[in-house]
């Protein structure tokens, strides 16, 4: 391994590890939304106007970011190649159709259920990187990526009444329909930045404005959302959505950084990890008390997170 290789893995591992902070207080921030006015009144629409508002300001922030920077006009040139139909790909992998399959598992299997099983999708991505991208992975980093994952079921977990529903077990594919996407989001967008032409921020700056037009085309007017998305907008609501979008953004830079350095099977388990960093600013902001089961949770999700980054070897 060569000393500038190994240079490459630890940025790529602080990368992924502080992509993991800003996903964790972005997802409070965006709880915080959803429960305030106009969106508490609209519980089923809530979350998927959210996620169109804040992808929609996402796409805004690095847009503007590329244009200061005066290369949005390559950007615009790379969604005419072949690499820019992949991250297309990526893109509607990873927003629409993922975040529509967990509301989906959300809506029939309950929230405790759904974001357990969805957030088994680095274990996806590190299968499909292993097979498709053909990433090395050890031992260690093998047992990291599943360690990673049982960490965060724990955190994630509430214990709920079990009912043997139909919907429930609709609601379970969903949930894995989600993990899915979220994995292949991630292998796509790895394969994608292999063009010589594209760099992680162009990645993100195409991934953001085709979420935010898939959202914007298809999803919200099939769900006949613009009303709340307008009552969102004469709201003071609207600027917590901008400071959403802006930690979306830094969050996707991060994490596409941290695949381009390291792999889609690192970058994920260790983007992964946003649960325990979600808990700890409710925890430091909230006042949530802490119990034994985040203790043990965030015990076993430090020490995946240590396996899965013992090799930067790609």
């Amino acid at each position: 391994m060569t000393k500038n290789s190994v240079k490459r893995g630890k940025k790529g591992i602080a990368l992924g590890a502080t992509s993991a902070i800003a996903w964790g207080v972005d997802t409070v921030l965006i709880g915080f939304i959803i429960a305030s006015t106009p969106f508490k009144e609209a519980v089923m629409l809530a979350p998927i106007i959210a996620a169109f508002m804040h992808d929609f300001f996402s796409s805004i922030w690095i847009s503007l970011l590329m244009i200061m920077k005066g290369e949005f006009i390559n950007v615009l040139k790379i969604f005419k190649t072949k690499s820019g139909a992949i991250l297309i790909l990526g893109a509607l992998s990873g927003g629409p159709l993922a975040m529509s399959f967990y509301f989906l598992g959300i809506q029939n299997a309950g929230v405790t259920y759904a974001a357990s099983i969805a957030s088994i999708f680095p274990g996806i991505g590190a299968v499909l990187a292993y097979f498709f991208l053909k990433e090395k992975m050890n031992k260690k980093s093998w047992s990291g990526v599943v360690l990673s994952i049982i960490g965060v079921i724990v955190l994630a977990y509430v214990p709920t009444k079990f009912e043997a529903e139909s919907n429930f077990f609709i609601g379970i594919l969903f949930s894995l329909g989600a993990a899915v996407f979220w994995g292949l989001e991630g292998v796509i967008g790895a394969w994608g930045m292999r063009g010589r032409e594209v760099i992680p921020l162009y990645a993100i700056n195409i991934r953001q404005i085709t979420s935010a037009l898939s959202y914007g085309i298809i999803l919200v007017p099939l769900f006949q959302g613009y009303p709340l998305v307008f009552e969102a907008a004469t709201t003071n609501i609207v600027w917590l959505l901008v400071i959403a979008g802006l930690l979306g953004t830094a969050n996707y830079s991060l994490y596409y950084s941290s695949i381009d350095l390291i792999g889609a099977a690192r970058g994920q388990s260790l983007n992964n990890t946003y649960v325990f960093w979600a808990i700890v600013t409710e925890i430091v902001i909230i006042g949530t008390p802490v119990n034994l089961q985040f203790i043990v949770g965030a015990i076993i999700v430090i020490i995946g997170s240590i396996l899965v980054s013992s090799s930067v070897k790609r």
